[in-house]
């Protein structure tokens, strides 16, 4: 019964939740970022190569590497726009103050004395 308590507590939580939002946003984000290579930023790159189609052909010798150089480009953008927005978040997150460091040993030893002495 451990096993299933522990599971609900999971689910409960909302981690899974979490995740599954996250996971759904991320597909669609990387659809966004798709269409941002693909009708975007890959016809600015066929300026220079020619035609659009072209660029899916791109070779090196024989293997055919456009798809490998846009879903790379795809990759790119995506992890920079995660770092700006992780970024942007952890600015607004409310920071925590450090904790004051221990006090030294001669330190309690003079507060152990200060309460004794108030005590009396």
């Amino acid at each position: 019964m451990g096993f299933i308590k522990e599971f609900k507590e999971f689910a409960i939580k909302g981690n899974v939740m979490d995740l599954a939002i996250g996971v759904i946003i991320g597909g669609a984000f990387g659809k966004i970022v798709t269409a941002l290579v693909t009708d975007v930023i890959t016809p600015i790159i066929a300026l220079f190569t020619g035609d659009p189609e072209k660029f899916n052909d791109v070779k090196l010798g024989p293997i055919k590497i456009g798809l490998f150089m846009q879903a790379v480009l795809d990759f790119i953008i995506i992890a920079f726009v995660l770092f700006l927005i992780v970024k942007a978040i952890n600015r607004f997150k409310a920071k925590t103050p450090e904790a004051a460091p221990a006090p030294s040993a001669t330190e309690a030893l003079l507060t152990e004395i200060r309460d004794e002495l108030k005590k009396k």
